[in-house]
């Protein structure tokens, strides 16, 4: 497995420690040097450079090995999915390399000359917040660094829907199909995706409804329903750049009268009422601590017979961003994941009865593969926009979520519930035939 004088020699205990006698990819080291398991393999990791042991040694676990990545100390070739499924199947979550292992990550830097100084993060990642968790403060800043990244990387990253939340990949005649059998555009699978909203929020009921966006994004949900159901919409959203783009989508589609952009947080909410209420893909910014806050916040806004529907990212137990996640300090700063019961309980604690849970994390994982290709088939104009740092990070975050839903470590519900009106009046259809 190598020459005692090679970079390969070094790193060889340390790789047998975390995955056995065969690696799952090829190693390929700054000196030329390889270890490699004896069966194919469905990638390489390069490893370029010291400063990418620095990273790791520094800042072990998950974040220095993203530091190490984002800088461009090491790099994965190869299919992106298979090359993390490759490393997820021979490290799962669980296992830690432990006490042997972090001496021997130490030992080889050290024999390296990989302990000089300890490397700079990358500028891309996020600084650990000061102050309160989910404050105003806190969660603007939040949301600065993950959608302020540029409206033009966006779209050759999300395609002409500018819709970053999961589509719905289904046809008319289904017939039991999975998403991925299903022959549907990014396009139109985002556009089901907003009509089975605006139809379980009753809006082809009663044309002009008044429905409030919150985390309106770049205006899509709005548009969808001002144009197809006549809805009257106020989006709001805490990004400067999604509201700038909002709005000018808006008037271009010549729906101005119709629909109000806001650059507001939802808690700034106060005094209004409204028909319906859509959030998608906002609540894991709320956080756990905030969830009865907003639950009640939404509700307080509701007329009687008012639907809300909640499309928001799961996992069983609930989970955290953590500081010293790659996702907590590169993607998602303070996001959180709730399990769907905890969003069901919370719900109808701030008086919604709730009607419908729907999943849809094979959706969303398919939707995540069409970004990545579209990622990857722009990756020269994505690096000029945003930097290769940056485009790296969405990259590699973008691939391990599809995997995450496509193995059910994450999930993706959309909860419906309801405001009881007099005489626990609802309004709302007798089966889901209404909505398909």
């Amino acid at each position: 497995m190598g020459n005692k004088a090679t970079v390969a020699a070094a790193f060889t205990p340390l790789l047998r420690t975390a995955f056995g006698s065969q690696p799952p990819l090829r190693f390929e080291f700054w000196d030329g040097s390889v270890v490699a398991p004896a069966d194919d393999h469905p990638g390489t990791m390069r490893i370029r450079s010291k400063e990418a042991l620095s990273h790791m040694v520094w800042a072990p676990g998950e974040l220095g090995l993203g530091r190490a990545f984002v800088s461009g100390a090491v790099d994965l070739e190869g299919d992106i999915f298979e090359v993390l499924r490759a490393l997820q199947s021979a490290v799962p979550g669980t296992a830690r390399l432990g006490a042997t292992g972090a001496w021997q990550a130490i030992g080889a830097a050290r024999r390296l000359g990989a302990l000089n100084h300890r490397p700079k993060p990358p500028p891309e990642e996020a600084r650990p917040r000061r102050g309160p968790r989910h404050s105003l403060r806190s969660d603007a800043a939040a949301i600065s660094h993950h959608y302020d990244v540029g409206n033009d990387f966006y779209r050759l990253v999300l395609g002409s829907s500018m819709t970053y939340s999961c589509a719905r990949f289904a046809a008319d005649n289904d017939n039991g199909r999975t998403p991925a059998d299903v022959t549907v555009s990014l396009e139109d699978a985002q556009r089901a995706k907003h009509d089975l909203i605006c139809r379980k929020l009753g809006l082809p009921e009663r044309p002009g409804m008044r429905l409030l966006d919150v985390g309106c994004g770049w205006g899509s949900m709005a548009i969808h329903a001002a144009s197809t159901y006549g809805a009257q919409v106020v989006g709001v959203t805490i990004s400067r750049t999604q509201a700038e783009l909002a709005r000018k989508r808006v008037s271009e589609a010549g729906l101005s009268a119709n629909i109000e952009i806001r650059l507001s947080d939802y808690r700034d909410l106060h005094g209004e009422q409204f028909d319906a209420i859509s959030s998608i893909g906002m609540f894991e910014h709320v956080g756990a601590k905030r969830t009865a806050e907003y639950f009640d916040t939404l509700r307080a806004l509701l007329r009687p017979e008012g639907r809300l529907l909640n499309h928001a990212i799961s996992s069983i137990g609930g989970s955290t961003m953590r500081n010293r996640s790659f996702v907590g300090r590169y993607v998602f700063p303070d996001g959180e994941l709730l399990d769907v019961a905890d969003v069901v309980s919370a719900m109808e604690r701030a008086g919604f009865e709730v009607r419908d849970v729907e999943a849809l994390r094979e959706h969303y994982a398919l939707t995540l593969r069409n970004w990545v290709a579209n990622l990857e088939g722009a990756w020269e104009q994505a690096v000029s926009l945003v930097g290769e740092g940056r485009a790296r990070v969405w990259r590699i975050y973008m691939a391990a979520s599809a995997l995450g839903f496509e193995d059910g470590g994450l999930g993706l519900h959309q909860v419906l519930g309801v405001v009881p009106g007099p005489q626990g009046r609802t309004g709302m259809p007798g089966t889901r035939r209404a909505w398909g």
